[in-house]
C-alpha cells in the first residue's frame, strides 16, 4: 500500500528560510546564499520523507514566497510595471512583484482559501504575454533525482490559477479570465514535456477550485483544459489534487471524467461527505489518494478510525489503487514535535506536527497492507483516551456560561449614529482623524528584552522599565507626527494571538511551532486544548500606562475572538463556534476592565473574520451568524461614549460587507490600498455605511514609502463614495514588520495628506 504527502512546510524547523530571505532583502547576503539555504532545506525534506517510507514525495512545493507567485513566474505573467520583457525571471523581479520596490507597488496579496496563508494575486488581461519564464519545477525535480529521491512534481493547475487571478487594472469587467486558457496551456505543455524528458513518471496538478460552488461553464473549462493537455500528459501518471472541503457532486463528476488523469486526491478530513460520492461511484482503474491525515491541524490522527475509513474505500477502488495521503499540504501545520523540549508532556502526547504526520501516513499505509505497527497503534489509542478523559480539557462553569449565550442577540442598545455623537463630544477629533492599526516596529533590542525576560535573565522590574521606555518612544513619535488617536505600539507582544493565548486558560504554547503565513512572515499558533477563560486582566496595565503618557486618546488593543480562533490550532472535540463563544466571554471581561481603567477607545481586531468563511455558500450563513455574534458579545456592555474599533486585513470583504456592518463596531479599519481600492467598489454600488471607516491608505507589507500626493489622491477617491464625517485615515495594517526608517516618513506623508485634504475641504465651504 502506497503513501503520499500533498506538500510540506518549507521554512525549516528553526525558520532558516525566514532568516535567509530577510538577510537577502536587507542586502546582507547574496542570491547564491539564499539559494543554498533553500537547497539544503529541500534536501532535508526529501530525504526525511524518503526515509519514512513515503512513496509519492512532492517536489516544487518549496517556494520563496508562495506557489501562486511561482506559477505567475513560470507563465511569465509579470505586470508591465516591473520591467520584465523576456527570458528567465530573476529574484529581483520575483520579489518586486511580492513586495514592491522603490518605484512601484507590490501586487495584491490575499488569503489562500480559508487559511492564514497568503498568496500574491495574478493580474491578468487580454494584453498579457505568456512565456515559459521559470524552470523551477523541472530544476527541483532534477535536484531531488540527483539526491536519489524520485518525486512527484507539483503544479498549480491551469484552471485554478486563472480562477484565483484578478483582472489587471483597466481591463473591462466583462473580460473572462478563463478565455486565457488557450494562451497558458502551451506553457503548461512545455513544462510537462520537460518533466517527462527529465524522467518524471508522476505529476500532481493542484486544482483546489473544484471544491467551490462553480457555475457550469467553469466546470466545462476544466474538461476542456485537460482534453487539450491529454496528449502531452500521455505516458505520465497524473494526480489532480483537491483539498479544504467536500467536493460538490457535479464537480466530482467533472473531475473524475477528466481526460489524461489517472488519480484523484480528496480531503477526507474536512470533506467527509466526499466519501459518499466515492462509494457511489469511482472510475474503474483510477487511483484514489485518500486524505485521511489532517494537514490543517496538529492533533494526532485517530489511526483506528482512519484505518476503518481506508478499509471501506479499499473495497470500492481496489487494494492496488488506494493511496494513503494527507488531507492537504502540511504547509499549514508546524514542522516537528522533536523541537518541543518544554511542551507539557501530556499535551505533547496528543499532538502530531508535520514530521509526525508523515509517520502516521506511512503507518496507515503499512497497516492497510497487513503490516500493522502494534506498539505505534497502541500508543496512539492511549494518547486519544488520555485526551478524552483529562480533567484539564473541561471547565464546567465555562461550559455553562457559553451555553447561556444562546437566544440572546448581545447588541449595544444605542444606534451607531448616536454613539458616534457621544464619542465625538468626548474625543473632539478633527475630520479625517488619523491613527495606526496597533503595532510599531519590533526592533532587535526589543526582541532581546522579551527573550531575556522569558529566559529569566532580567528581572520583571527591568523588563517593565524597558517596555515603558519603548511605549514612551512610540507615544512621542506619534505626538511629533501629530497623529490624532494613538497606539502604544504593542512592544510587550511578539505575536498578538500568542500574547493573548498565554494569558487565557485552555491554551498551550510551543517553542518552535512556527507556521508560514507569507514570504518570511511566520506565526506560532497557540494550541486550544480545553475550555477557555480569562483568569485576570491582560492588557489594562500597559494601556493605562500608555494613556498616562499623553492627553490624546490612546487605543486599547485586543485581538477578537474569531481571529484568536482562526489563528490558533483549535480543539477538534467540540464545534468551533462553542470555542469561539468561550473566547468572546473572556475578551468581554477585558473590554469592560479597559473601560473601567479609563480607556475610551478600544480596538478589537478581527483580521481573520473573512478568512474563516466556509468555502461552500450553503455554510456561509451559519458561520457569519456565530462569528458576528461573538464579536458583539465582546463589547455589548460598554457605554455609548466608549468607541469600539475593529480591524480586518488582506481578504476580499465585499461579499460579506453586510455582516461587517452587522458587527456594529463604531469604527472599522480595513485593507484597501494593495487591492486597488477594491473595497470602495461596494460603496460605489450603493451600500450604505453609517459607522466610521478607515480604508488603508498605504501598504505596510512593502518597504516602499508613499508620497503625500499619492495618499491624498487615495483619500479623495474615498471621499467620492464615503461621507467625510465617517472617514478615517490609517495604514493598511500594523507596522510590526517595518523599520523605523520606513515607518516615520510613511506616517508623516499620511498625516500631511490628511491635513492637506482637511484644508481643501475647509476652503470649499
Amino acid at each position: 500500500m502506497a503513501s503520499h504527502i500533498v506538500g510540506y512546510p518549507r521554512m525549516g524547523p528553526k525558520r532558516e528560510l525566514k532568516f535567509a530571505l530577510e538577510s537577502f532583502w536587507d542586502g546582507k547576503s547574496s542570491a547564491d546564499d539564499l539559494q543554498k539555504v533553500s537547497a539544503d532545506l529541500r534536501s532535508d525534506i526529501w530525504k526525511q520523507m524518503s526515509a519514512a517510507g513515503i512513496k509519492y514525495i512532492p517536489s516544487n512545493t518549496f517556494s520563496h514566497y508562495d506557489q501562486v507567485l511561482d506559477t505567475t513566474a513560470m507563465l511569465g505573467a509579470v505586470p508591465s510595471r516591473y520591467g520584465f520583457t523576456s527570458g528567465e525571471i530573476g529574484l529581483d523581479v520575483y520579489f518586486s512583484m511580492a513586495r514592491g520596490n522603490a518605484s512601484v507597488p507590490a501586487m495584491e496579496m490575499t488569503k489562500w482559501f480559508d487559511t492564514n496563508y497568503h498568496y500574491i494575486v495574478p493580474e491578468l488581461g487580454p494584453e498579457v504575454k505568456f512565456s515559459y519564464a521559470s524552470h523551477k519545477a523541472v530544476n527541483e525535480y532534477k535536484e531531488a533525482k540527483a539526491l536519489g529521491v524520485e518525486t512527484v512534481p507539483v503544479l498549480v493547475g491551469p484552471v485554478s490559477y486563472l480562477l484565483l487571478s484578478k483582472l489587471a487594472k483597466g481591463v473591462d469587467k466583462s473580460f473572462d479570465l478563463l478565455s486565457l486558457l488557450p494562451k497558458i496551456l502551451p506553457v503548461y505543455k512545455e513544462v510537462i514535456a520537460e518533466l517527462k524528458a527529465a524522467g518524471a513518471s508522476w505529476i500532481q496538478l493542484d486544482e483546489p477550485l473544484f471544491v467551490m460552488d462553480l457555475e457550469g461553464h467553469k466546470l466545462q473549462a476544466f474538461s476542456g483544459a485537460y482534453a487539450e493537455l491529454e496528449s502531452t500528459l500521455s505516458g505520465l501518471n497524473v494526480l489532480v489534487e483537491t483539498y479544504f472541503a467536500d467536493i460538490p457532486a457535479e464537480a466530482y463528476k467533472t473531475l473524475t471524467s477528466l481526460k489524461g488523469v489517472t488519480a484523484f486526491g480528496f480531503d477526507l478530513v474536512r470533506g467527509t461527505k466526499t466519501i459518499d460520492l466515492i462509494k457511489s461511484g469511482f472510475p474503474q482503474g483510477k487511483y484514489l489518494f485518500a486524505g485521511v491525515v489532517d494537514g490543517r491541524n496538529i492533533w494526532a490522527n485517530d489511526l483506528a478510525a482512519s484505518l476503518i475509513t481506508l478499509q471501506s474505500l479499499e473495497g470500492v477502488v481496489g487494494k492496488d489503487k488506494l493511496v494513503v495521503s494527507t488531507s492537504c499540504s502540511l504547509l499549514h501545520t508546524a514542522v516537528d514535535l522533536i523541537n518541543e523540549t518544554k511542551l507539557d508532556a501530556e499535551i505533547k502526547s496528543w499532538l502530531a506536527f508535520a514530521a509526525q504526520k508523515v509517520v502516521e501516513v506511512d503507518a496507515l499505509a503499512k497497516a492497510l497492507a497487513g503490516q500493522t505497527n502494534e506498539s505505534f497503534f497502541t500508543a496512539n489509542a492511549d494518547a486519544l483516551s488520555s485526551r478524552r478523559s483529562s480533567p484539564r480539557v473541561t471547565n464546567e462553569s465555562v461550559q455553562k456560561a457559553a451555553a447561556a449565550l444562546k437566544g440572546s442577540d448581545h447588541r449595544r442598545t444605542t444606534e451607531v449614529s448616536a454613539r458616534l455623537d457621544a464619542q465625538q463630544k468626548k474625543l473632539n477629533l478633527p475630520i479625517l482623524p488619523t491613527t495606526t492599526i496597533g503595532s510599531f516596529p519590533q526592533t532587535v533590542e526589543l526582541r532581546r528584552v522579551r527573550r531575556e525576560y522569558k529566559a529569566k535573565k532580567i528581572s520583571e522590574e527591568d523588563y517593565v522599565k524597558a517596555i515603558k521606555e519603548e511605549i514612551k518612544k512610540v507615544v512621542d513619535i506619534q505626538e511629533d507626527l501629530d497623529i490624532d488617536v494613538l497606539v502604544h505600539g504593542e512592544p510587550e507582544r511578539n505575536d498578538m494571538v500568542e500574547y493573548f493565548g498565554e494569558q487565557l486558560s485552555g491554551f498551550a504554547f510551543t517553542a518552535n511551532g512556527w507556521v508560514q503565513s507569507y514570504g518570511s512572515r511566520c506565526v506560532k499558533p497557540p494550541v486550544i486544548y480545553g475550555d477557555v477563560s480569562r483568569p485576570k486582566p491582560m492588557t489594562v496595565f500597559w494601556s493605562s500606562t500608555a494613556q498616562s503618557m499623553t492627553k490624546r486618546p490612546m487605543k486599547g488593543m485586543l485581538t477578537g475572538p474569531v481571529t484568536i480562533l482562526n489563528w490558533s490550532f483549535v480543539r477538534n472535540d467540540q464545534p468551533r463556534h462553542e470555542t469561539c463563544y468561550q473566547i468572546a466571554l473572556a475578551i468581554k471581561d477585558e473590554v469592560e476592565d479597559l473601560e473601567k481603567g479609563g480607556i475610551g477607545v478600544i480596538q478589537i481586531d478581527e483580521a481573520a473574520l473573512r478568512e474563516g468563511l466556509p468555502l461552500r455558500k450553503a455554510e456561509h450563513s451559519f458561520y457569519l451568524d456565530w462569528a458576528v455574534h461573538s464579536f458583539r458579545i465582546t463589547n455589548c456592555g460598554v457605554q455609548d461614549s466608549t468607541q469600539i474599533h475593529t480591524h480586518m486585513c488582506y481578504s476580499n470583504f465585499n461579499d460579506i460587507i453586510h455582516s461587517i456592518i452587522d458587527m456594529d463596531a463604531d469604527v472599522i479599519t480595513i485593507e484597501n490600498s494593495r487591492s486597488d481600492e477594491k473595497l470602495l467598489s461596494v460603496f460605489r454600488e450603493g451600500v450604505k455605511y453609517g459607522a466610521g471607516i478607515g480604508p488603508g491608505v498605504y501598504d505596510i507589507h512593502s518597504p516602499r514609502i508613499p508620497s503625500t500626493d499619492e495618499i491624498a489622491d487615495r483619500i479623495n477617491k474615498m471621499l467620492a463614495v464615503l461621507e467625510q464625517n465617517i472617514l478615517w485615515v490609517n495604514p493598511d495594517c500594523g507596522l510590526k514588520t517595518r523599520k523605523y526608517t520606513e515607518v516615520k516618513p510613511a506616517l508623516k506623508a499620511m498625516v500631511d495628506a490628511a491635513k492637506l485634504i482637511r484644508s481643501q475641504l475647509g476652503s470649499a465651504k
